[in-house]
């Protein structure tokens, strides 16, 4: 079956969907990005991603150019169109085209386009138990801003597929973890869950703070501090957060096994209040005029 996708205000097949090689986003990456979970044909943590993407829009002074419930109608029709009731939704704004220049003013018009990769994974099914590989955090200092600037990530979640590891746990130059490739990364210790704070170091992942207020809300004890890689391998448990795999279990980092090897009590309890919270949270559309 033909992909949807929508790119400029058009819904076409994916292999109609055509950008200028002028575009900045390919030129420079610059441009941002936002993926959300499908669950139950619905969007998960909207509301969160689009506040972060409207953030990152105003970080690098790029117009948005559909607003909040603009943006709901197009994606939930893109859902609709392409019968996706569960998978990941991708969203990539870049400044626009025109001549090659490092500079740029107010002469660009946003380039917007929108898919989804079906079946990319599911909520009922029991998740996979990743492995982690640790690898130097090679990325720019404003991590912040989701931008579509990813070799950095692409080289450690590279380094870690040859490793033979599901993941790379990224380490900054002090010794401390940062994130994983394309996660956020948390443990377990004693009962108390340990998240690096946010900062310019970090993104602020959306799952990641669905996540917190869910702890909070079971009564998890969190400390959000800096923490070393071997802290990080003396885990009782760990996980990792994405909109691309909600919760998943980290049972490795290294050749360091994480508590005994398998999913962890609170791990999962973790994972099915988050897929709850989700679902009471799903985004509402607005009423036609």
């Amino acid at each position: 079956m033909t992909n949807i996708v929508f790119i400029n205000g058009e819904y076409l097949p994916d292999t109609q969907a055509k950008l200028s090689i002028f575009d900045r986003g390919l030129l420079f990456a610059d441009a941002v990005y936002e993926g959300f979970g499908i669950l139950d044909s619905q969007i998960v943590d909207f509301e969160y991603h689009i506040d972060r993407l409207n953030s990152s829009l105003a970080k690098l002074n790029i117009p948005s150019p559909m607003d909040r419930d603009e943006l709901l109608v197009m994606l939930m029709h893109l859902i609709t169109v392409n019968e996706a009731e569960v998978g990941f939704l991708y969203l990539h704004i870049t400044r626009g085209e025109g001549d090659r220049n490092y500079i740029y003013n107010d002469s660009y018009v946003p380039n917007l386009f929108a898919f989804i990769q079906k079946e990319k994974f599911t909520a009922a099914d029991a998740p996979k138990l990743l492995s982690v590989h640790s690898v130097p955090d090679l990325r720019w200092a404003r991590r912040d801003i989701k931008t579509t600037n990813l070799l950095g990530q692409v080289m450690a979640k590279q380094a870690a597929h040859e490793y033979g590891a599901d993941e790379a746990l990224m380490v900054d130059d002090d010794g401390f973890v940062t994130e994983a490739g394309s996660s956020s990364f948390f443990f377990i210790k004693d009962r108390v869950m340990y998240v690096r704070p946010v900062t310019n170091a970090i993104l602020h992942g959306i799952t990641r703070q669905t996540m917190l207020r869910v702890a909070a809300e079971h009564q998890i004890t969190i400390r959000e501090e800096y923490y070393t890689l071997e802290q990080a391998k003396d885990a009782d448990e760990a996980f990792m957060t994405a909109s691309s795999l909600y919760v998943a279990p980290v049972v490795a980092i290294d050749d360091t096994v994480i508590g005994n090897g398998e999913a962890g009590t609170i791990t999962m309890l973790m994972r099915d209040a988050y897929i709850a919270k989700a679902r009471e949270e799903f985004p509402k559309l607005p009423d036609p005029e």
